[in-house]
């Protein structure tokens, strides 16, 4: 019967369960997330080699003139070395780690969700899947309520394909908006990258211009409508507030619309 039940198990059938707990399920880029890892032992004694936990999501590439979305590990942790888990036994494992500044927004129902698994060596591993909400990290929520107070309407957000951009990742996540009416005649599009640091915040401001006359006509045939320009913020800066972060903001996006 022991051999038996190890067969079974070694194609998950009577095997160890994990069941992650969080203490909750909205966070941002940088903060900490903490949580246990319940461990329930199945029908035989089976050999943990590892217990471990990756940050996941989802980007779009193209491949033969396909888009298809791949999954992405973000990060990987080490929750617990090799252990023993007997039959019917319970295990609570506690974990924290700072979820990555790489960790993109849930914007637009972007998937982001934490991986745990076990290791078993001749067997099906056991592994959960929890989703949580990514919200704003402080800096960029400044820089998303500048261009709100500048007028920009959220369109959507999607992460796409580009690993030169890519800090550590082979993606980025575009975030995009409707021109405020200030700008609806020069701005067709406002779009931000963000990439993130302990002591500031870099943004890739992409400004898709409203094309007049001839030249503007030569310029979005030929895709030169649309203009790059990165801005570099300080945590300093951050801290002179929401109304200076638009002033910086407002003068960048007149300047790539000219």
């Amino acid at each position: 019967m022991s051999f038996f039940n190890k067969m079974l198990a070694s194609v998950g059938i009577g095997a160890a369960e994990i069941d992650t707990h969080l203490e909750k399920t909205s966070y941002h880029p940088g903060e900490e997330i903490r949580g246990m890892v319940h461990i329930k032992g199945g029908n035989v004694e089976q050999k943990v080699d590892n217990i471990y936990i990756k940050v996941m999501t989802e980007y779009i590439r193209e491949h033969d003139d396909k888009k298809v979305s791949e999954s992405y590990a973000v990060a990987k942790f080490h929750v617990a070395d090799s252990m023993t888990v007997r039959k019917g036994e319970t295990l609570q494992i506690p974990f924290s780690f700072p979820l990555p500044l790489e960790t993109p927004l849930t914007l637009s129902r972007q998937p982001v969700w934490i991986h745990t698994g076990l290791d078993i060596d001749n067997a099906l591993d056991p592994n959960d899947r929890d989703f949580i909400e990514v919200t704003p990290h402080p800096f960029a929520s400044i820089v998303l309520k500048a261009a709100q107070d500048l007028g920009f309407r959220f369109k959507g957000a999607t992460c796409e394909y580009h690993p030169r951009l890519g800090r550590g990742t082979p993606f980025v996540q575009e975030i995009e908006f409707y021109p405020s009416p200030e700008f609806a005649s020069r701005v067709k599009e406002l779009e931000f990258i963000f990439s993130l640091e302990h002591n500031g915040i870099h943004v890739l401001v992409e400004v898709d211009r409203r094309g007049r006359g001839l030249s503007g006509w030569l310029e979005q045939s030929f895709d030169m409508d649309e203009r790059q320009a990165w801005l570099s913020l300080s945590q300093s800066d951050l801290q002179r507030g929401t109304g200076y972060v638009a002033d910086v903001l407002e003068d960048l996006i007149l300047r790539q619309a000219r």
